[in-house]
């Protein structure tokens, strides 16, 4: 049984905290806000061959598809998820993933971190593009 400290951690966090726009599975809780070591992101995009560009965490990031398919680099690796998948993007290796459509995709990102840290990347895909 918990003792009565850990009993109190329990909290509720309504969407106005962690979401963003109109979108109701759009938004973020970083886990330094309550006490947590994870921070949790949620994307949601309607558009076949968008996504979230080439990055890289000095954490492990969990991907899990709540609903559509998507189409995930991570590092060299091209993976295609569908609704119910799970995914690992290892610490320190660079991804991405793009909506591969019909319709709507959802993703729930586990971040090992109580803080989103992300640093932005150029993609060597489109730089391979520009330079052929």
């Amino acid at each position: 049984m918990p003792d009565k400290a850990e009993n109190e951690r329990a909290v509720r966090i309504p969407r106005e905290i962690w979401g963003s726009g109109r979108d109701p599975w759009h938004g973020h809780l970083e886990g330094a806000q309550i006490d947590a070591g994870i921070t949790v992101l949620f994307y949601a995009n309607n558009t076949p061959g968008k996504g979230p560009k080439w990055h890289v965490h000095p954490y492990d990031e969990l991907f899990v598809i709540r609903k559509g398919r998507a189409l995930f680099t991570i590092g060299d690796r091209k993976i295609e998820a569908n609704e119910g998948d799970v995914l690992l993007g290892p610490r320190d290796v660079p991804h991405k993933f793009h909506n591969l459509g019909p319709g709507r995709l959802e993703t729930m990102d586990v971040h090992h971190s109580p803080r989103w840290i992300q640093t932005d990347l150029p993609d060597p895909e489109l730089d391979a593009e520009t330079d052929g």
